[in-house]
């Protein structure tokens, strides 16, 4: 779990509202905090250089130095075996709206991760 968003973050107008319309299921609360926190766009308007829903980013496993290719989703088409992770994860949740290079922080069951957009 992430405990806080850290640093600015920005979303798409059609990411936020579609994250948004999940009311009949529990968000993460870092996913709130974030939904609450961030920068607003339009499509149109939004840097490339920003991670946001189903755009494929390489991140880098800092102490591990390990780098691998994956797309934030919707949770009903995570499947982590081919890089689709849910943004309802802590690992979507520390990525959505981080701007590449961006070093994002979020917490596995079993130990903490850092890891470069």
């Amino acid at each position: 779990m992430l405990s806080t968003v850290h640093g600015e973050r920005t979303l798409t107008e059609l990411d936020y509202v579609r994250l948004s319309k999940f009311a009949d299921t529990p968000l993460p609360p870092a996913l709130v905090d974030l939904l609450d926190t961030a920068d607003i766009l339009p499509s149109r308007e939004m840097p490339s250089d920003i991670v946001t829903m189903y755009t494929q980013v390489e991140i880098e496993d800092l102490p591990a130095g390990q780098r691998q290719k994956i797309v934030i989703c919707y949770p009903a088409d995570a499947n982590p075996t081919t890089g689709f992770i849910s943004v309802f994860s802590p690992v979507g949740i520390g990525l959505l709206g981080q701007k590449t290079g961006a070093v994002a922080r979020w917490k596995r069951p079993a130990a903490a991760n850092t890891a470069r957009a």
